[in-house]
């Protein structure tokens, strides 16, 4: 036991060591790069311009990438694979325009009237007959349509319109205005569109005489078209320029005025186009509300780095100075990071208000420094020498706090750089590159920035025209006396010093400090068990859109619907020998709508599309005569693999074949047949949550895996496997449901290593750790409270909230760390008033600019001013108030080395570590004196 208590010293005062190495190093480096800094700041405000202009030369390489298939969920995986062996078969994807139409009185029973009916005509007509151009070539809805759809009743009609794919009851007057017209019984023709389960497909609460099976009325119905896909990537964008523009000037403007030109009708409607304008158009709104917190920010700058009044003690410029920081560190990190070939999303647009809420912080430690420094010297009683000892004397005192925090950051975003999520993985990437930047221009350009200020302040200039030299009233002169031995932002340091810390250090206060962060800790802790990854696509969609509205009316119209896949059976020969099997399909996937993988009952094919049965019930009805007229055996298939393949052919691939709806089920390369799919649907994944209907995630999972797990067992139809477009993003949900908490562990448990390095302390650095993680535990259990659910946006945020997080309690602990004596309460004390001020400013100010967004309308903003919001109050509350009781009661020992710096002697400056000894002699700071003269010139 001895032994073991002995090598555990030996190894506390090892971890001292190298930390006390580690600081002092910092601290030499700082105090040489402040000197220098003093010295040649215009040398130094040069430096970061030439830098930030030689980074910005990645631009030219910037590589943009809009497409959520390649950001929001992870690549190479099995969903992937599915997907470019799919439309290897199967190339061509159509495009969906859907309209729900209700009548427009909410209270009348059904909206099979014919006076609807023919407003519902007139509208189609208008689509049919519309015309749209791009590029001097004009499109109709028959150029542009998917083709192969039967959707006319009728199958012998001539006209053009019933070739494509749509799906509506006005097919069955096959889109004749005067058909439907000289009908005399509507309800029997809409009838006889198919069974009861296809009817109640595309109309919602459908009612059937139970005798007849007619239908008598409905509340809704649904008119669907279809267009091929001609989209393509440029710039990683998706483009179609020739449906847009269809979709906008035809499709969009028939639908749009709808109370004008079909007053009998309320419409409801679903553009591919709409996801972008209505997403987009939100997104555009709050960026302008980002403009308005770089304004808020920037007045709070002004207003705090030094006296709201322009003269003695101001500091206006450096407010101008700190958003140029953030400005440089922005360009230099996006360049750098286009030079590596990151991909740029439209996630990055959040990275200058990240970068702002950490410059803030630095620009605030590094101005307290310099006005602790001053020591209640005046200004104008300050020489150009003494002002080179402040800036080196300051800098070394900034340097090591911004340090830590800015590595810490830096180390937090580099490991969720590994994410298996694009998006997260490149905007963590690009965000850690920056922080580098931060830190770099940190110290030299807003230093140097800094120093430039502080010789206008000494020489009485202007501010604004700092060439103009100011005369002093006598209210200045006055309050010069009154301030001479009192430094800049004395009036948080007295608070903190005689309200806040005397508050939280007396002893009743430590009590309710513990008892209030114990609450915090286990409520937090119990609620962040209740979050659960969602389905939250339908949350980028802003409220109050038509895309929002018809998505609203879709799930009460229509609550059935699900997801989309098809099972995809592979080779001709294959196909041929599983011919019965296939056909019987259905028989295999009945009676698993109520249980994993939730496949919806096949009753109709709306819902289960098979070709193998449709080909087989074709040829037990008809023969083979119209399809090749070949030999077919007593089970009415034909009698051989080429004899199946050729009628199959002649069954599906032309326009006026008897089976062409199931033209795009089939897959041919000339006359060999590589594949058939077959079309079916889940159930509606649905659950409640915080009182909202929202898609289950998880049963979304559960189908998916389940799913392939039953293709694989069928090992009678093989080679298959099951495709949808939804996979991918499913898969995403996996991804983020195992690194959503698995990266958090990892970022703080790189935090404490590093903040273990340089706090010198393994105490220490296991209290700024504990408050770190009872911030991000208390973070997520507001989080289930304000309804922000696990999924790709908040896995971004939370990794910021980590970072952010990390500087309001290691510039406490790291601070603590350079305060001698004893008494830990004084020594807290002396923290609070030292660096509690800029820590408050800080976060101060990143409040403000989250209050601005607290307006935002697009999902993205609402969850990241939330978030900021909460990582701001539960940062702030955890590093000011529950760190600084921890360490006046069980707080480690200052650094051994450090010592405070002497004031008195100019000439011979000197920062001692351990037993060696630095100086900065006199014939330097003479020389400087030379440099700074020149340089003020």
């Amino acid at each position: 036991r001895l032994l073991n208590n002995t090598s555990a010293r030996s190894t506390m005062k090892c971890i001292e060591k190298v930390g006390n190495a580690v600081d002092a190093a910092i601290v030499k480096f700082f105090l040489s790069l402040g000197r220098h800094v003093g010295n040649y700041p215009r040398r130094a405000i040069v430096v970061s311009i030439v830098i930030t202009l030689i980074c910005a030369g990645g631009f030219a390489q910037l590589e943009t990438e809009t497409r959520g298939e390649k950001l929001f969920v992870p690549q190479d995986t099995r969903a992937q694979e599915e997907t470019i062996m799919f439309e290897s078969y199967f190339p061509s994807l159509s495009r969906v325009e859907q309209i729900l139409v209700q009548p427009s009185n909410s209270g009348d029973e059904t909206v099979l009237t014919k006076e609807r009916l023919a407003e519902a005509m007139q509208m189609h007509m208008a689509i049919e007959t519309g015309i749209s151009r791009t590029d001097g070539q004009e499109y109709t809805l028959e150029t542009l349509c998917t083709v192969g759809g039967n959707a006319c009743a009728n199958s012998s009609a001539t006209s053009e319109i019933c070739k494509c794919r749509i799906t509506s009851i006005l097919g069955q007057w096959n889109y004749n205005p005067q058909e439907l017209e000289d009908d005399n019984d509507i309800l029997t023709t809409i009838t006889q569109f198919g069974s009861q389960d296809d009817l109640n497909s595309i109309l919602s609460g459908a009612v059937f005489d139970e005798s007849s099976g007619q239908v008598l009325s409905a509340k809704a119905f649904s008119m669907t078209y279809f267009l091929d896909d001609r989209s393509f990537v440029e710039d990683g964008e998706e483009k179609d320029p020739i449906s847009e523009a269809w979709e906008k000037d035809v499709f969009l403007d028939t639908v749009e005025p709808f109370k004008e030109n079909y007053p009998s009708l309320f419409l409801n409607w679903l553009s591919e186009r709409s996801f972008e304008d209505d997403g987009g158009s939100a997104v555009q709104g709050d960026l302008e509300l980002v403009q308005y917190s770089y304004i808020a920010v920037f007045l709070f700058l002004g207003a705090t780095l030094g006296n709201f009044r322009c003269g003695l003690g101001s500091r206006w410029t450096m407010a101008i100075a700190a958003i140029m920081l953030v400005g440089f560190s922005t360009v230099a990190g996006i360049g750098l990071s286009a030079f590596f070939q990151l991909i740029y999303s439209p996630v990055h647009s959040l990275l200058p208000f990240v970068l702002l809420g950490i410059g803030v912080d630095d620009a605030f430690v590094i101005c307290n420094a310099f006005d602790q420094e001053r020591k209640g010297q005046p200004r104008t009683r300050e020489t150009n020498e003494q002002l080179l000892l402040r800036s080196s004397r300051a800098l070394s005192r900034a340097g090591a706090s911004i340090t830590v925090t800015s590595f810490t950051d830096l180390v937090a975003f580099a490991i969720s750089s590994s994410s298996g999520l694009p998006a997260l993985a490149s905007f963590s990437a690009y965000a850690a590159i920056s922080v580098f930047f931060l830190w770099l221009f940190s110290a030299i350009f807003f230093t140097a920035c800094l120093v430039f200020d502080e010789r206008r302040q000494i020489e009485n200039r202007r501010e604004c025209f700092c060439c103009l030299t100011r005369k002093k009233n006598k209210d200045e002169e006055e309050e010069e006396r009154q301030t001479e031995d009192v430094p800049e932002g004395s009036f948080m340091m007295t608070y903190f010093r005689n309200v806040h810390g005397k508050a939280i250090l007396w002893g009743p206060g430590k009590v309710m400090v513990l008892l209030l962060f114990g609450f915090l800790l286990v409520f937090g802790a119990y609620s962040a068990t209740l979050l659960e990854v969602e389905d939250t696509q339908r949350e980028f969609i802003p409220t109050g859109t038509s895309l929002s509205d018809y998505f609203d009316a879709s799930d009460e119209l229509f609550p059935d619907a699900g997801i989309d896949f098809f099972f995809v059976f592979e080779g001709a020969s294959n196909i041929y020998q599983s011919r019965n099997e296939l056909a019987r399909l259905d028989e295999r996937v009945s009676g698993l709508s109520n249980k994993p993988p939730y496949i919806a009952e096949p009753n109709s094919e709306e819902v289960f599309r098979n070709v193998m049965a449709g080909f087989h019930d074709y040829l037990i009805e008809n023969g083979s005569g119209a399809i090749g007229n070949v030999t077919l055996d007593e089970e009415s298939w034909p009698t051989n693999e080429q004899d199946f393949v050729n009628s199959l052919q002649a069954y599906t691939q032309t326009e006026t074949a008897p089976g062409s709806r199931f033209r795009r089920d089939c897959s041919f390369s000339f006359s060999e047949l590589e594949a058939i799919n077959v079309a079916s649907e889940y159930v509606r994944l649905t659950k409640e949550s915080n009182g909202r209907t929202i898609d289950d995630a998880d049963k979304q999972i559960d189908a998916m895996d389940l799913t392939r797990d039953l293709v694989q067992s069928w090992t009678d139809l093989q080679s298959a496997f099951v495709y949808s477009d939804q996979y991918v993003t499913i898969e995403g949900f996996k991804v983020i449901s195992q690194e959503f908490f698995r990266n958090i562990f990892m970022a703080i448990g790189a935090v404490a290593v590093i903040v273990l390095i340089t706090v010198a302390s393994p105490l220490a650095a296991a209290l700024i750790t504990f408050c770190v993680v009872g911030c991000i535990v208390e973070i997520l259990g507001f989080m289930y409270h304000l309804g922000i659910v696990i999924d790709s946006v908040s896995a971004v945020m939370l990794v910021l909230a980590v970072g952010l997080s990390v500087d309001y309690s290691a510039h406490i602990g790291h601070n603590f760390m350079t305060k001698p004596g004893d008494d830990r309460d004084e020594r807290v004390m002396q923290t609070l008033s030292d660096v509690g001020a800029a820590v408050m400013n800080g976060a101060i100010t990143t409040f403000l600019a989250v209050a601005i967004l607290l307006m935002s309308e697009s999902y993205v903003f609402w969850v990241l001013s939330r978030m900021f919001l909460l990582t701001v109050l539960f940062g702030v509350a955890n590093g000011l108030l529950l760190l600084p009781v921890l360490l006046s009661m069980i707080g480690p020992k200052a650094f051994e080395h450090h010592k405070e710096l002497p004031n008195e002697d100019l000439a011979d400056e000197s920062v001692r570590e351990g037993d060696e000894e630095t100086e900065i002699p006199a014939d330097e700071i003479m020389k400087g004196k030379e440099e700074l003269e020149g340089d003020k010139n």
